[in-house]
Formats: structure tokens, sequence, C-alpha cells
């Protein structure tokens, strides 16, 4: 679908929730002057308070919604997650997980439960959720699912200045806003947000922002590309440099889409890697009905474990997600669910299995960086490792 094609909200409520989001919009990019930089709008869009798509109650996770991620898709995914972060907390003094903007709840409850089989609870389980939303469906799954655990669950608003234990960041980097960078012949820009006849419109800027102009001097243009669009994440930059500082002693685990920074920035990427969702249909632009929209870009990885190392961090593994949930030992629990379900349960999880492993679907897509301090080598990590791409 392209940029040229306007879609329409499902319903009257949705439209006006979004003309209003829309409207605030328009009054700041008044205020700054007739522009924004995308990464401003796409907070807005995201995360305004009443009306972000994530701050709102306008989107909603699993199947049939407007999006699935692993957790929902599979426990066996989390099952497999809490193999690699116990083999982190045996090393712990303190015996904390911290999760990242938890989702529906489902990894939390399933990391739980793994854990619990080895006889290996956390002490706490702490998710910082900004999303007052998503904090009350998760408190609502987890009582409904597993009251037992729910006294050792703790929801926090700020990264505590000292943190022992595991942190993770499933599907999180990917939704934090990003700054959108047009590199031409002429020179290189900024492209951000305007308004014309009520409308939302591209507007680009010679590029000022002194963090920026220092990123794309790493950027090598292809020569063979005349316009070059791409993407540049700050934020998960200043979030990167935050939780390493956090980090006393334990591991990091970051799950997410995206690449290496050579293959990021590759030629046959010249126009990034930004995507917008609406009711599961991709939508190229996302300057339409903003707040009903989920807006994401892929993740540079390279730059998240340049920024560990150096908040003192150690770049214990990068992995494809198959291979790391293989190396969790995803494949043997299968097989003992599969001896205690029947045909029918089986069949879901089989096919839930084949989606989270095989490369044409999750298995290569999403990869998995693996950050420790304090701590001695992490076996599991030393199988598939990828690091060398890095």
């Amino acid at each position: 679908m392209n940029d040229t094609i306007t879609i329409a909200a499902d319903n009257m409520l949705a439209q006006q929730h979004s003309d209003q989001l829309k409207a605030l919009i328009t009054a700041e990019i008044e205020q700054q002057g007739g522009f924004i930089s995308f990464a401003d709008y796409m907070q807005r869009c995201l995360y305004q308070p009443g009306f972000g798509y994530y701050s709102a109650g306008s989107h909603k996770l699993g199947q049939g919604g407007d999006f699935t991620t692993a957790p929902e898709i599979s426990p066996l995914f989390g099952y497999a997650v809490a193999s690699q972060v116990h083999d982190a907390l045996q090393q712990c003094t303190s015996k904390h997980i911290l999760e990242f903007g938890a989702g529906s709840g489902q990894l939390a409850i399933a990391m739980l439960t793994q854990l619990e089989s080895l006889n290996a609870l956390p002490e706490r389980y702490f998710i910082l959720e900004i999303s007052a939303d998503l904090q009350a469906r998760q408190q609502q799954l987890i009582e409904q699912q597993r009251p037992d655990l729910a006294d050792r669950i703790e929801w926090i608003q700020t990264l505590p200045d000292a943190f022992n234990g595991v942190m993770l960041a499933n599907e999180v980097c990917d939704a934090m806003p990003v700054h959108l960078l047009r590199l031409t012949t002429s020179g290189i820009f900024e492209r951000g947000v305007s308004i014309e006849n009520g409308n939302f419109i591209w507007q680009h800027k010679k590029l000022a922002h002194p963090r920026l102009i220092a990123f794309a001097e790493r950027i090598n243009k292809p020569s063979q590309a005349v316009d070059y669009l791409t993407e540049v994440n700050l934020n998960a930059i200043d979030w990167m440099q935050t939780a390493a500082a956090s980090l006393q002693q334990g591991a990091i685990f970051i799950i997410d889409y995206g690449y290496p920074f050579n293959d990021y920035y590759a030629a046959e990427r010249a126009q990034g890697t930004l995507r917008s969702y609406y009711r599961q249909q991709a939508i190229d632009d996302p300057l339409q009905l903003p707040g009903l929209q989920d807006i994401s870009a892929h993740v540079d990885f390279t730059t998240l474990a340049e920024t560990a190392l150096e908040g003192g961090c150690h770049v214990a593994g990068f992995h494809e997600q198959g291979d790391f949930l293989v190396a969790g030992n995803i494949t043997q629990i299968a097989a003992e669910l599969e001896a205690n379900s029947d045909a029918l349960t089986w069949l879901q999880h089989s096919a839930a299995l084949k989606q989270l492993l095989m490369p044409h679907v999750m298995g290569y897509q999403f990869k998995v960086l693996s950050l420790s301090k304090a701590i001695e080598l992490l076996p599991r990590l030393q199988l598939q490792d990828r690091r060398y791409q890095l």
C-alpha cells in the first residue's frame, strides 16, 4: 500500500480519538515554527497520555489484535528465555528480574512458571511499564492465570540507580521514537513533520542536531543511492546507557528485529526500516491516523552493543532468535510438553514452535543481544554465537 492512499478509521469514536491527537500535534508544530522532528511526532503518536497508541487502550495484543509478539504465540518462548535467565541469576547475589514493557504479561507468566519448575523463582519480578493501560492488562492476566505469583511482581515507573539481576527487553527498542535522516548529493537533512491544508506532510531541514550530525558521519551512504532515507534511534542509545549504568551485576537480554550496523545502513535499505501497522495491515504512511497506528523501526544492534561496552558491560552473545531459543532448551521443553498434551493442543504448540524457530518467520528476523556485567561466562551463549557480525 503506498502513501497516496488514504486509510480510514474503523469507527467514528476511533476517528475522533485520532482527530484530538492530531489537534495536539498540530498545535505543537505551530509552536515550534512549523516543523517538528519525526522522533517528536512518533513520541506523541505512541505515548501521548490519553491519546497515544500505547497509552489509550486503542490497540490489542495477541491473535486477532493489531500485532502478535512471541510471548503471545506460545509459552514455549518464555520457557526457553527463562533457561537463559536462570543461568545468569545463579551467579547474582540478588535474584531479581526486571522486564521493560511487559506487553500483555504473558512473558512474565511463562518465565515465572518455568523458573518455578526449576526451583529458582526470583525474589522480585519488576515490570517497568509506562502505559497505565498495559499495566492494568498485565495485572488482570496475572491475577487470572497465576495469582499465587502476584506478590512477587512489582510495577515500577523508573529504572533503579543500582540493579542486581537480569534485565529483559522483548520488542522494546523497536517502539522507541526515531529520527529520520535523508542523505542526498546536496547534503544531509532531517526529515520531520509539518502541516499543510490541515494535513500532516513531510518536510526536510538541514541537519543541525549535534548528535545526529556525529552519527550521520558514521553512515557510509552508498554512492549509487542518490536519495537515501534511514533512521537513527537516539532514544535507544540513551536507554542503553541508562540500563548499563544501572546494572551492577547480572545480564541484559535484548530481543528485537533488527540488524548489525553495516546491514542496517546497507544499499538495499535506501528507504529505511520504518513501518506502520493498522489493524494488522502494513501502512506506508505513518502520518495518517495518529494514535491509531503502531509505528516501529528495526534495531541497530551494533550501536547498542558499543553503547553497552562504554557502560562497562561485556557483550556476551549475539544470536538469531531461533538459535537463542534452541540454546535455551526449547526443543527439550517442547518434547516434555508433547508427552503431556492431547493431539490438538500439541498441534497448536508445534505450529507455534515453527513460527518461533524457522528462519523465514521469526527465527532469523529477530535477534538477541546478550550483555553481562560482573558475572562469569554464560555457556549457552557460546552456541551459534554471531558476535563477529556486530
